[in-house]
């Protein structure tokens, strides 16, 4: 059995259209980035008039998920990763990790985790999550007055492989980073999608696109890399089958997991 497979056996992903997808680790479950609204357009708060626009529906509800034990939200300032469905189900879940701006928007049970902070969750049987909050940049150096704040996250605990989260990240120095304190990590869920919007810092990326995502998986060690934040939206660059040619020409094909 491959080191891949038996890691998927061991750590359940599924990824559910965008940013969003359920990892059951530790008896906990966790859900990134929710969004659940059908397809539709949101104005952006930018001068001229440019909108986010999602262009396929959510293959589940939030109902459908059923128990969320806890929300790992890269940021709450943008409707492809939270929008009017996903909010809704943030007010019925036990905590919230998020940025810590974000938590002083949201109230309620968001808790704003620092770069490298940590949160301890206990598991039903008896056992610790820990949540760490690791380094994350939307767009290129400086961007975050427009941009906004966001936050990656890594799921440890003793007895389970590492799961990391990205979030909107397209600082692949930030990936070292975090390589360095975790490297290897078990499972990688890298939101991809080279995200770029022309009237946004004249084109850059705003996400890692299929090629960086392949340099992020060999400097993180990934044992598996489970691709997300790549379809149902139209500022989404590239999609399954660009993710699936650079992870094969940087010879990663196999580890490649779309959990769908």
């Amino acid at each position: 059995m491959s080191g891949a497979s038996a890691t998927s056996e061991k750590i359940p992903v599924r990824v559910y259209g965008g940013p969003t997808a359920l990892v059951e680790y530790g008896g906990l479950r966790f859900v990134t980035d929710p969004t659940f609204d059908p397809p539709g357009e949101y104005p952006m708060p930018l001068p001229g008039d440019h909108k986010l626009v999602k262009t396929a529906p959510s293959p589940v509800t939030a109902a459908g998920l059923g128990r969320v034990d806890a929300v790992l939200l890269s940021h709450d300032t943008h409707e492809d990763n939270l929008d009017n469905a996903g909010r809704a189900l943030l007010a019925e879940v036990p905590v919230v990790f998020t940025t810590e701006s974000g938590a002083g928007r949201l109230g309620g049970s968001a808790r704003g985790l620092a770069f490298w902070q940590t949160a301890e969750l206990k598991r039903p049987d008896g056992g610790t999550v820990t949540v760490t909050g690791v380094p994350a940049r939307h767009g290129p150096v400086g961007c975050e007055p427009i941009s906004g704040d966001v936050i990656g996250f890594m799921l440890t605990s003793d007895d389970l492989p590492s799961v990391y989260v990205s979030g909107d990240n397209a600082a692949l120095e930030h990936v070292k980073e975090i390589a360095e304190k975790f490297a290897p990590v078990d499972t990688a869920i890298l939101f991809l999608g080279g995200a770029r919007m022309p009237f946004a810092f004249d084109g850059a990326l705003l996400t890692l696109d299929s090629a960086l995502g392949a340099d992020a998986a060999r400097t993180l060690g990934a044992r598996r890399v489970v691709p997300a934040h790549y379809d149902s939206w139209a500022h989404f660059q590239e999609g399954r089958a660009e993710i699936e040619a650079a992870f094969t020409e940087a010879g990663l094909a196999d580890r490649l997991d779309f959990a769908r």
